[in-house]
């Protein structure tokens, strides 16, 4: 949990990201403690316009709360933790030197809440009624959603995370192979307060939300059936509506790097400059959204609509829309091979 100053806002939170914690102590070559970052720091970053081949330095908490070697116990840990602010707390000693890392998980019964944590109860659209080309031949026999990590159906575990965050009412967009998702969760015993939304033709990737036109009035989450967001959606929602926005993005910070020299060309073929192995982040739409129900009122009925469709549609109508970011490998989609296994891997 400890990253070198001299890192790049990139790589420490690559190390914030291979921890699960969301938290890096920043330390100099002494392991004396410089600041802490975690990932809502990271996140204002993004929406600050930094780049993450900037020092980590320029996002960093130089003054964080801190506990002295030898001068504390876990109670008077767990009355900082208890105050709500933070969630991690470095043990230094009389020069600073990070001596451990204690968590609010490893003392606390629970995170505490927020009046906003112990309400938020909002409707959870799933759109599960794509065919999963991208996971043949597995969806020629299964649906996707019904495709297990670790025996259970990947649905469910994208369930299971909302109720987690006090969400308990879901629909279900349907259309491939419907029949044997309801099946399914007629013969589970986790009972959901569920209702499916079942499309008589495919509508694209947003068409079938104009079918919850008359049962939902207020704030709603739209999620794809192959996507993990591992992060605060408390946070996400408080983000949405602090910003007051018709429709958030949840989007996902990515790494690319060009294996390559690349070539900057000039004047018809002159060579400006040669970049070799150059670093590219983008904020990726990873399948996730916080709606107002005005969006319902874009979407065509009957028609197919996509979800790049909304986004422009909204657009055009100056709606106000925001992109809440979250790091790259809060982002699983379990939709292609590769990202299938490893959700495999890191879900337990």
């Amino acid at each position: 949990m400890l990253a070198k100053q001299s890192n790049s806002l990139r790589n420490a939170v690559k190390a914030m990201d291979d921890a699960h914690q969301g938290f890096i102590a920043i330390v100099d070559d002494t392991r004396k403690l410089c600041g802490i970052v975690t990932d809502g720091d990271f996140r204002r970053a993004i929406l600050d316009g930094h780049d993450l081949s900037e020092n980590v330095c320029a996002c960093m908490q130089s003054d964080p709360v801190t506990i002295i070697d030898g001068e504390y116990d876990s109670m008077s840990a767990k009355d900082i933790f208890a105050e709500g602010t933070v969630q991690h707390i470095p043990v230094i000693d009389e020069n600073r030197i990070v001596k451990d890392i204690i968590y609010s998980s490893d003392l606390m019964d629970q995170r505490p809440q927020s009046n906003l944590r112990d309400t938020l109860s909002i409707p959870v659209v799933i759109m599960a009624g794509g065919k999963g080309t991208r996971l043949e031949p597995f969806t020629k026999i299964l649906p996707k959603p019904l495709i297990p990590i670790n025996g259970k159906p990947i649905i469910q575990i994208i369930m299971d995370r909302f109720v987690q965050h006090g969400m308990q009412e879901f629909y279900l967009t349907l259309n491939y192979k419907s029949k044997m998702i309801e099946s399914y969760f007629e013969d589970i015993d986790e009972q959901y307060n569920l209702r499916y939304i079942r499309e008589r033709k495919p509508l694209g990737t947003a068409g079938s939300l104009k079918l919850l036109e008359p049962q939902i009035s207020s704030t709603f989450i739209v999620s794809n059936c192959d996507i993990i967001i591992r992060s605060d959606y408390y946070d996400i929602y408080e983000f949405h509506k602090n910003k007051d926005y018709v429709l958030t993005i949840v989007g996902s910070v990515q790494h690319q790097q060009i294996p390559y020299g690349v070539c900057k060309i000039e004047n018809g073929g002159d060579l400006r400059e040669i970049i070799e192995k150059p670093n590219f982040d983008f904020v990726v739409n990873t399948g996730m959204y916080i709606c107002e129900p005005d969006v319902l009122d874009v979407i065509k009925a009957g028609q197919i609509f996509h979800m790049t469709d909304v986004i422009h549609a909204l657009r055009q109508s100056n709606c106000k829309i925001g992109v809440y970011p979250v790091s790259e490998k809060s982002w699983i989609d379990v939709g292609q091979w590769e990202e299938y296994k490893r959700a495999i891997a890191l879900i337990q």
